[in-house]
């Protein structure tokens, strides 16, 4: 049994992890100050005697013995990140600052949730991990874009000057159920709307892509790299490769919720990326993993759980 911190647990991915390492037979304690994670989304794991749940901010230094950290603490969001940016920064930095340090002291090993907005609106297709990125640093992304790049410095330079073992993951759209049904994703966006029989709204013409991993698949594939060997630290893509357009996912959604809703179109918003797809033969190559979750039958699942929440 590994004695394992989950920053930003109570999360749409977090506590999904959170339940996975306890089925594994670990014990977990979990790390949130529901910023944007919820109490709901781990309750039913209270009864657990090896879960423990705290209220804490990971911009202030947390004092604890584990074997291993994930650092997920973050808004992952638009909405959510732009909404404070200022504390999208420093969550970004000042957690991953106050994350390697426990790491550093207590020698575990830790892996940092980072994204695949670190490429920006890229200008090569499909993304690979050696792309240094086009972000632009003062748009209304650059919170979270580069909060997540600047953790990424700071956990290689912990890993080269502190020897403190990493792993670094970049993480592509990924959904599922617990997902937030404000948080402005694409994805729970337009099953809320499709649910609700309002307008589905694409922004643009909706020829701009994304690849869309269920939650399951991407678990797997960031349990494996953590429990590679020392000498891959990472960054690896970890996504789904196959690409829809948003019109695509759009039209999806309506037909598997059986909705009227109408589809309409509104201006791109601002440094929106207008293509979005992960290269992932080094997570073939280094992790033996690919997504095996379909998007009609991942979406099908997400579906009966949004139905549960939305009124």
């Amino acid at each position: 049994m590994k004695k394992i911190l989950v920053t930003g647990g109570a999360g749409f991915l977090g506590s999904h992890l959170c339940e996975r390492l306890l089925n594994e037979g670990n014990e977990v304690v979990c790390l949130d100050n529901y910023f944007t994670g919820q109490k709901s989304n781990v309750v039913h794991l209270l009864d657990n005697p090896y879960f423990e749940l705290i209220r804490h901010d990971v911009t202030m230094p947390f004092f604890i013995e584990v074997d291993e950290i994930y650092n997920l603490a973050c808004p992952a969001s638009p909405v959510h990140y732009q909404y404070n940016p200022i504390k999208t920064v420093k969550t970004s930095v000042l957690g991953a600052v106050n994350m390697l340090g426990l790491a550093k002291r207590i020698k575990a090993k830790i892996l940092q949730a980072s994204t695949s907005e670190v490429y920006g609106d890229p200008q090569i297709h499909p993304q690979t991990e050696s792309y240094w990125g086009h972000v632009n640093p003062i748009g209304e992304r650059a919170c979270y874009d580069e909060g997540k790049r600047a953790a990424e410095t700071l956990f290689v330079n912990y890993h080269k000057q502190n020897n403190v073992r990493i792993k670094i993951i970049r993480i592509f759209n990924t959904y599922g159920p617990r997902m937030h049904p404000n948080d402005g994703r694409v994805v729970s966006n337009f099953i809320v709307q499709a649910l609700q029989g309002k307008d589905i709204t694409v922004y643009g013409d909706g020829s701009q892509t994304r690849s869309f991993c269920y939650y399951s698949d991407l678990l797997d594939g960031m349990i494996r790299l953590m429990n590679t060997g020392d000498d891959f630290t990472g960054p690896v893509n970890v996504g789904n490769p196959h690409e829809f357009t948003i019109l695509e996912l759009a039209e999806k959604v309506i037909r598997l919720t059986g909705s009227k809703s109408q589809i309409i179109r509104k201006p791109l918003p601002s440094d929106d990326p207008t293509q979005r797809q992960p290269d992932i033969s080094l997570a073939k190559s280094k992790l033996g993993w690919e997504p095996k979750i379909e998007l009609e039958e991942g979406l099908i699942k997400t579906i009966d759980f949004f139905r549960t929440i939305v009124k």
